[in-house]
Formats: structure tokens, sequence, C-alpha cells
């Protein structure tokens, strides 16, 4: 059986990621679910957005958390990407998406869609994020024992172990993705801009979050694993036990045939993509369909 493809951000490989034009094209991709990343703003609504800052997928500039929604309403999430985005799919102006947005968004698609949620960590805000975003969902019809709303199915990811914990409080843990990674330092220290010393200190966490998160996998504490497409070619022995465990893996981010034949191979159950169409029709193709 192929893998379920959730769509990374959208169609991330052809629109900005987390916008209007992303989503949409994902549905029309035929994509079996979406991913998004939430984090909340000064005035605590949730909005989707990978980065903590602004910079990279914005012509804004500092923390998502300083601003307010009006705020972030008035940037321009789209251009970077340098893709002319059609009426269609919402013009240039009307791209943010609060995770009001999306759902509202997916509960029009007419089909079932899986919608997977990483509450992303570290946080101005903590674990209040995962109370925000529980408390909107209740108020959105979400039922916690299905986890469903609608005509979706939600599931929650981090890589932050305490936030499993937390939403495992209500949520069934079918619906809990502990996300994997192997921790590289260079790219930390990249990334975060630190000296040695402060960097070294959060690699020292992230490597026992991820020690952590990988025994509430084994522990079947969470029914999601949720590992890099890296951290799946270096430990194929890990991923193939927790496939015959009857762990449901979910692998980012797979763009490549190769890497689709390595998961596919593995029996992966599940695959996070920046191009839902090219992957969808991949393991249609080898899958005889």
């Amino acid at each position: 059986m192929s893998p379920q493809i959730f769509a990374h951000r959208g169609a991330s490989g052809i629109y900005a990621e987390h916008t209007r034009a992303a989503y949409l094209q994902a549905l029309a991709d035929g994509a079996d679910g979406v991913e998004c990343d939430v984090h909340l703003t000064r005035d605590e609504q949730l909005v989707c957005i990978h980065d903590p800052t602004l910079e990279r997928t914005s012509n804004g500039s500092g923390n998502v958390a300083d601003y307010t929604l009006a705020q972030l309403r008035e940037l321009d999430f789209s251009s970077w990407k340098g893709a002319r985005v059609p009426a269609e799919l919402g013009g240039p102006r009307n791209q943010l998406l609060t995770l009001a947005d999306l759902l509202r968004l997916l509960r029009s698609a007419g089909r079932s869609i899986a919608l997977a949620i990483e509450l992303k960590h570290p946080s101005p805000f903590g674990l209040h994020l995962e109370a925000e975003l529980v408390a909107f969902l209740l108020d959105e019809g979400w039922d916690p024992e299905s986890s469903t709303l609608g005509n979706l199915t939600i599931s929650f990811m981090s890589f932050n172990p305490d936030s499993m914990h937390q939403l495992g409080e209500i949520a069934p843990a079918h619906a809990l993705c502990q996300l994997v990674a192997d921790v590289e330092p260079e790219e930390v220290r990249e990334a975060l801009s630190f000296g040695s010393i402060t960097s070294g200190a959060v690699i020292n966490l992230m490597r026992r979050a991820i020690d952590e998160g990988e025994a509430l996998i084994d522990a079947h504490t969470v029914g999601i694993a949720g590992p890099g497409v890296a951290y799946v070619r270096a430990h194929q022995d890990i991923v193939r036990r927790w496939v015959s465990e009857g762990v449901r893996v979910r692998v980012w981010t797979v763009n490549t045939q190769e890497d689709a034949e390595l998961v596919a191979g593995l029996g992966v159950q599940e695959v996070t993509t920046d191009y839902p169409a090219e992957m969808r029709s991949f393991f249609a193709i080898s899958s005889g369909g």
C-alpha cells in the first residue's frame, strides 16, 4: 500500500510555504493531508508560520511573538518565493493564514483530510502554546477521543517531549507524533548564531530531548514516530523495528525518488513532502496503481 502523503507546509515546492496558495495547490494535487507549524502572536492568535522570526518568509523583521495578528496581516508572506500567485489562489495580498483560516480552507475541501499540526519550540509562551491550541480546537468542535473535526483527522507533532506529555492529557496516543532527528552541532551553531559554550548547552539539551522522544516512541506513549529523512537513512534498523511494532512512521521531508524508494522499502506509512503531486504520482506508479 502506498504511503499517505502530507503536503509539507502546503505544496511549498511551488508556492511560498504556509500560504493560502500552497495549501490550495496541495488540495488540488490530491494530498491526503497537510502539515502546518503554529506560533502565537503577541495577542495570542495561532498563526501558520515555521520560524520564530519573520525575515526568511516575509518582508518583516523581528519575532512573530512581538507582532499582533493585524500587524502580521500587513506583511508580504509570498513574494520571497518568486512565484506569481494567481487570483484563484488568493492573489499576493491574501496569503498569511491563521490556524482558523486553514481550518476553514480544509473544511471546504469536500473530502477527508489529515491535518498535522507542529507546535514550535522553544516558544516565548512555553507550553501555553499547547493550551491555547487545545482550547481553540475544542471551541471549533474537535473531538479529543477520535481527534477528528468534521472531515479533518488531526494529529499533533513536536520535537519537545514535554509537549507530547501535555497534549497526551487530552489527545489519544494515535494522534501524537514525536519528531526525531540527529543533532548536528554545526547546523545548530549556524541556526542559532550562538558562541560555542551556549550552542554546546543547546546541543546537549536537544540531544536529551531526542533521547526522551525516542523513549516515548519505544514505550508507545505516542503512536506516531516522526523522523527526518536523514535520520531514516542513518537508522534504518530503528525505523524498520518501529514499523514492525505497529508504530506509524511519518517521514519528513521526502522530495526525491531515491528517498521515496527508501521509505517505501522500509514500510513507512506516511511521508511529508514539498511536492505532493510528484510523490503521489511516484507511489501510484511504483505500486502499479
